[in-house]
């Protein structure tokens, strides 16, 4: 049994699907779709494993179980939410193996949950579906450091955010008047990270700690609309909506300093989280595929519990031309964040005056929380090539691995946390247990559980600038109402999930991350 793992104790719980939906909060421009989910209501059992373990019994049309790994404390908070029932969709489409995963942050969100995983066969008939992706394709987190003391940074954290702010665009459409030219966004969207890296953006040593090299083979710029295109053409290094930012701390916490030393983080120093995805490109590559998707499963027989989960086969020309365009606005989102870690830096040096070299300013690790995968995992103690799709959920590769880069090949993948701009986030370190039993993936946040009208309608009234100030945080953003989607009590308290996968094992606390200024898209 894994880290913390009991015996059960046959507890059952409910999870009950009858909430109200919630926008998808990984999604692009306009954080998802505005309806609610498709599926009919119904109540699913939920029974306890162990303190950190979930088990939603095969039932009805499903192929495989179902899991969902939280505490007792997560389970209740799921309560009015659809996410529970989503899992088991996902577990009736075809070529499924293993099981139906959902993640201590799961919430409710387009054809999978937010926070949800699972793993096809192609071999046995499995399918890719934008649904298990999301609209924001390769939405995902970065992490720099550096050898600045985090009380250096008090005395100007004003200012740098106020310099952040001018020289990155933030907010539902903003970009730059510049925009690419389509042979330029075709290089983009064909070599990710690196095409970044090779316009000055950053440094070769970057694309060593990005996961898969900041790139996606197989990537094809003629699967991707004109539409989509002209809508990256000025979004390239900016952070866009949603719960996207730009996050200014600290390391306030060492949980292993081995793990920790060899990520390169200690007590106080400063560090940068950017958050942020494929932008307007990535929401019309799947926009573009959901259409396509449903004829396909008509085309193939493929019964649907939602609308929202249409796939196509793995292979088929439908599933070939979504993977190539979903690879492109994948490496799109790679030189998005490489483009802004750059002008990071910029700003960093301008406000202290000093060479990001003498700053120590170096990045951790890169990091995609919307993808599906090729790679190869084993399912019954049998090697076999799978798609897996991860949405809202983030890749936590073993110490060992051969696709981690050899800085980290000793220590397991580096997996980074989000929590909410008022709080904290986490480092962690990629485990064996979740090798074996998530496919290699764990949590990617802290998860909402307050709608975006519903926090908007919580902060009204409040002076939400001066309360985070009062509390050392300087936020700047876009409009009062990206802050008001974004407060704290919108989102679960991150530390639990956390608790909850490192329990489990699926992720070993490295470190805790504290915010001193937050740029809000």
């Amino acid at each position: 049994m894994g880290k913390g793992q009991r015996r059960g104790r046959g507890k059952v719980m409910r999870g009950d699907t009858r909430g109200p939906a919630k926008n998808e909060g990984s999604a692009g421009p306009r954080a998802g779709p505005q309806t609610g989910p498709q599926t009919a209501s119904r109540s699913y059992r939920l029974e306890r494993l162990d303190d950190f373990r979930w088990q939603i019994p095969r039932q009805g049309a499903m192929r495989v179980d179902g899991l969902v790994f939280a505490t007792e404390k997560l389970v209740r908070a799921m309560a009015g939410d659809e996410a529970v029932a989503q899992v088991a969709n996902v577990a009736t489409l075809p070529g499924i193996v293993g099981r139906s995963i959902g993640m201590p942050d799961i919430h409710w969100g387009y054809g999978f949950a937010i926070g949800g995983v699972a793993a096809f066969d192609p071999e046995q008939g499995g399918v890719v579906s934008p649904g298990g992706v999301g609209f924001d394709i390769n939405c995902g987190v970065r992490l720099l450091r550096s050898d600045v003391q985090r009380s250096e940074v008090e005395r100007v954290i004003a200012p740098l955010m106020d310099e952040l702010q001018r020289s990155i665009p933030a907010g539902v459409g903003h970009g730059y008047r510049d925009k690419l030219g389509p042979r330029e966004v075709a290089q983009v969207l064909t070599r990710g990270a690196a095409w970044a890296v090779d316009q000055g953006h950053g440094l070769a040593e970057d694309l060593e700690r990005i996961e898969a090299g900041g790139r996606l083979s197989g990537a094809d710029p003629g699967q991707v609309s004109a539409r989509a295109i002209e809508r990256g053409r000025a979004q390239l290094g900016t952070v866009g909506s949603g719960n996207h930012f730009i996050e200014v701390g600290y390391v306030a916490a060492i949980y292993d300093e081995e793990l920790a030393r060899a990520f390169g983080l200690v007590r106080d120093q400063m560090t940068v989280f950017i958050h942020s995805g494929s932008r307007g490109l990535g929401y019309q590559v799947c926009d573009d595929f959901l259409q396509v998707m449903l004829r396909a499963a008509r085309k193939y027989g493929i019964e649907l519990p939602d609308r929202q989960l249409a796939c196509a086969p793995l292979g088929s020309e439908e599933a070939e031309r979504y993977l190539a365009a979903m690879n492109a606005a994948a490496n799109y989102a790679f030189a998005n964040r490489q483009m802004m870690a750059h002008r990071v830096r910029e700003v960093i040096q301008h406000v202290f005056k000093k060479r990001a070299a003498e700053l120590g300013l170096r990045l951790v690790y890169d990091v995609a929380h919307n993808i599906a995968k090729i790679e190869e995992h084993e399912v019954g103690g049998v090697p076999r090539r799978l798609c897996v799709h991860r949405k809202g959920a983030t890749r936590a590769f073993p110490p060992g691995h051969p696709e981690l880069p050899p800085v980290y090949r000793t220590t397991g993948q580096p997996v980074l946390i989000p929590g909410d701009m008022g709080r904290y986030s986490y480092v962690l370190a990629g485990t064996e247990g979740a090798f074996r039993e998530s496919f290699g993936s764990t949590c990617h946040g802290a998860g909402r559980r307050m709608s975006r009208n519903a926090a908007r309608h919580e902060a009204r009234g409040r002076e939400l600038k001066r309360e985070f100030h009062e509390r050392g945080i300087e936020v700047r953003g876009a409009s009062f109402a990206t802050i008001a989607e974004e407060i704290p009590e919108a989102y679960k308290d991150v530390a639990d999930v956390v608790d909850a996968v490192d329990g489990a094992g699926i992720g070993r606390k490295v470190a805790q991350l504290r915010p001193l200024g937050v740029l809000k898209g």
